[in-house]
C-alpha cells in the first residue's frame, strides 16, 4: 500500500512540476514488451519517463539503474525496489566474471519492459547526444522479440538544472518514436549509429 501511494505521489508530482506531455509520434501506448531508450541529461530522466507511461504500462516497465547509487539503504532503496521495481546493475564491476547485462537479460526473459539510457552517463556537455555504449546492441540481439522505442526527453535538464533546489516553470515533452526495425546480420557499429540517429531525429530543432 505504501509503495502504491508513493508511486501515485511521484507520478503526480513529476507531471505537475514539469507539465510533462507524452507525444506518441511513431508508436502508440500498447501493452507489449519494449525497451525504451532515451537521452540522459538529468537525475530525473527515468522518473519522468516512467511517470509518463499509462498506469497499465508502468506496472510492467522497469527502469535500469546503478546499484552503487540506489542500494545505499533508506529511502533510495525503498524507492528503487518497492516503487519503481528497478533493475539494478553493477557499474563498478566488483565481480569481473559477472555479466553486467545479466539482470537486464533476466528481466527481459521474464517478460518485463525496460527503460535504459544508452549513453551510459548523464550528458552535461554541449553535444546533444553522446555516443552509445554497446549494451543496447547486445540486449537487442539477445531479445529480438522486444520492441526498441526511442524516447527524446526535452527540457528536463533546464527545468531541474544542476545546483538549483527548485524547478523552473518550463514545459517538458517526451517524444516516443517508431520501433527500431531489426536488420539481420547488422554490425554493432551500424546498429548503434542507427539507434542513435533514430533518437536524435526526435529532438527539437534547437537541440
Amino acid at each position: 500500500m505504501l509503495a502504491s501511494l508513493t508511486a501515485f505521489a511521484i507520478t503526480s508530482a513529476a507531471r505537475l512540476l514539469t507539465g510533462a506531455r507524452a507525444l506518441w509520434l511513431g508508436s502508440t501506448a500498447q501493452p507489449v514488451q519494449r525497451l525504451y531508450y532515451a537521452n540522459h541529461s538529468s537525475h530525473g530522466d527515468f522518473v519522468l519517463l516512467w511517470a509518463s507511461l499509462p498506469a497499465e504500462l508502468r506496472r510492467s516497465t522497469r527502469p535500469v539503474a546503478g546499484a552503487d547509487y540506489w542500494q545505499k539503504g533508506g529511502l533510495r532503496s525503498f524507492l528503487i525496489n518497492e516503487v519503481f521495481n528497478g533493475v539494478l546493475v553493477d557499474r563498478d564491476r566488483s565481480n569481473p566474471e559477472h555479466n553486467p547485462l545479466q539482470p537486464m537479460l533476466d528481466a527481459l526473459e521474464q517478460g518485463d519492459s525496460l527503460i535504459i539510457f544508452p549513453e551510459g552517463t548523464r550528458n552535461l556537455g554541449d553535444e546533444p547526444l553522446l555516443p552509445f555504449k554497446s549494451g543496447i546492441f547486445h540486449l537487442a540481439k539477445a531479445a529480438p522479440q522486444v520492441e526498441l522505442i526511442p524516447v527524446w526527453i526535452a527540457n528536463l535538464n533546464r527545468v531541474m538544472p544542476k545546483g538549483r533546489a527548485l524547478p523552473l516553470p518550463l514545459l517538458c515533452t517526451l517524444s516516443f518514436g517508431a520501433a527500431l526495425e531489426p536488420i539481420d546480420g547488422e554490425a554493432k557499429s551500424a546498429f548503434l549509429e542507427r539507434a542513435r540517429n533514430a533518437l536524435l531525429a526526435l529532438a527539437p530543432e534547437e537541440v
